[in-house]
């Protein structure tokens, strides 16, 4: 049987190595895995758990190419930060400094077939000149690639069109050396949660969780998020559920009016700043679109019970460092104090509950153990599972999550992971090159 040998970079949970061996499984070609890098502690257990081997280098940045073993093709969902480089004596241009050196370094000295790679769809558009497609940093990437005489292929692809019930869109960057992968038209395969959640789990009972089902029907709030950032029809607020205090109907037609109007660019010529989604309102400001003899009680009680702020606008300040110019966001004191609402989405112990017939939004670290299901059979909610919260990504039912790291470690690793079956797909089209 004709193998394959790979050496997976950046591993995390090995979703990219995980789908690369289910396509040569496919196509009756055995793979076998020569190398693996992974600074994570979390990630090396998980490693360890699942593919039983000891060869994780814990720095790839110190690893001399010399001491890995040949491969045909390399495999990485490389961490993307800035390029140290950029914007200083050594040009755009010099990669080193960056993690993608490392790619780069081996490739040059083991010269494989090719390479997948992956990152965060961002990559696209980082350092992004006007009127142009793709940023700087990817552009350098392809170019640098190129160089080492490979046929450079990338697109952003959504998981949730591969079976995988999840709207993750991440870049792929594929190269071989004989032609170019195609990454379009691929069959269009879709799925829902319901498909893979489980049932009969112990639920959680807390205030938030008793008031949530007193007040709705469990399919009510299906996709719903708890949060006061935003309002829509998708939102429940924090005090429709009273969890600072109960407020009349009044005071919430004026949290809500509040909650629409901040975000109106016309008060940020009204403030003199520069606008910003979310401005504090005077009273004076409100008055001209609600209007009413108990509006300033109104505003006081509910800044009291922690629905409203009493801040002082932000203004848009340039900060220079170096040869570099970023911006922050300031309170202005010289402006006159107004109402805002008390937001932030990590405020609550749930910020969405997640809607058994339709793909859940890309699941990110700060947000694992704050998306909860409705169980059917226990009658509540509770937080996802580690099964459902891979399966999410498309690792099979032989994934095992049962390695000794905390919770918060664990939602890290499928933050920051892989959806299985686009590696999957990716491959299946560089066997048939």
């Amino acid at each position: 049987m004709e193998k394959i040998k790979v050496i997976d970079l950046f591993a995390g949970l090995g979703g990219i190595r995980l789908g690369f061996e289910q396509a040569c499984t496919d196509a009756g070609i055995s793979m076998e895995c020569v190398f693996t890098s992974e600074i994570k502690p979390s990630a090396i257990k998980a490693l360890n758990k699942n593919f039983g081997e000891g060869h994780s280098s814990s720095d790839i940045t110190r690893v001399n190419v010399e001491d890995i073993p040949s491969f045909d093709f390399l495999l990485a969902g490389f961490p993307c930060q800035p390029f140290s480089y950029a914007g200083s004596q050594k040009g755009f241009a010099d990669t080193r400094g960056t993690l993608f050196f490392d790619i780069e370094r081996i490739l040059e000295h083991h010269k494989p077939k090719g390479f997948v790679l992956e990152n965060v769809e961002g990559l696209v558009s980082h350092d992004l000149d006007k009127g142009q497609k793709i940023g700087k940093t990817l552009l350098t990437i392809i170019q640098k690639l190129e160089e080492l005489d490979y046929y450079v292929t990338w697109k952003v692809l959504d998981s949730s069109k591969f079976g995988v019930p999840q709207k993750r869109k991440r870049v792929y960057i594929v190269g071989h050396q004989r032609q170019e992968v195609s990454l379009n038209e691929f069959i269009v395969h879709e799925s829902k949660p319901a498909d893979f959640l489980e049932s009969g789990i112990e639920i959680e009972k807390s205030l938030i969780t008793d008031r949530l089902l007193e007040i709705f029907e469990p399919e009510e709030l299906f996709g719903k998020k708890i949060k006061d950032k935003r309002g829509g029809k998708d939102n429940i607020h924090s005090w429709e559920l009273g969890l600072k205090g109960d407020v009349t109907e009044r005071e919430s037609k004026l949290l809500k009016r509040i909650l629409t109007e901040r975000r109106k660019k016309h008060w940020a010529l009204d403030w003199g700043i520069v606008w910003m989604d979310g401005m504090p309102l005077t009273l004076k400001q409100i008055k001209t679109f609600l209007d009413y003899p108990e509006l300033s009680n109104d505003l006081k009680r509910l800044t009291k019970l922690g629905y409203l702020r009493f801040e002082h606008p932000k203004q848009r300040v340039e900060i220079k460092s170096g040869l570099n110019t970023y911006y922050k966001r300031e309170y202005d004191r010289t402006k006159p104090k107004g109402y805002n609402i008390v937001t932030g989405k990590l405020s609550f112990p749930i910020n969405e509950i997640l809607h058994p017939e339709r793909p859940v939004r890309t699941l990110v670290a700060s947000d694992m153990s704050r998306i909860y299901v409705y169980d059917r059979d226990s009658k509540g909610l509770r937080k996802l599972t580690r099964h459902e919260s891979l399966r999410l990504s498309g690792y099979p039912k032989s994934y095992d999550p049962n390695f000794e790291i905390k919770d918060a470690e664990f939602y890290d690793l499928i933050g920051n992971t892989v959806c299985v079956p686009v590696i999957k797909s990716i491959v299946e089209r560089i066997l048939m090159v």
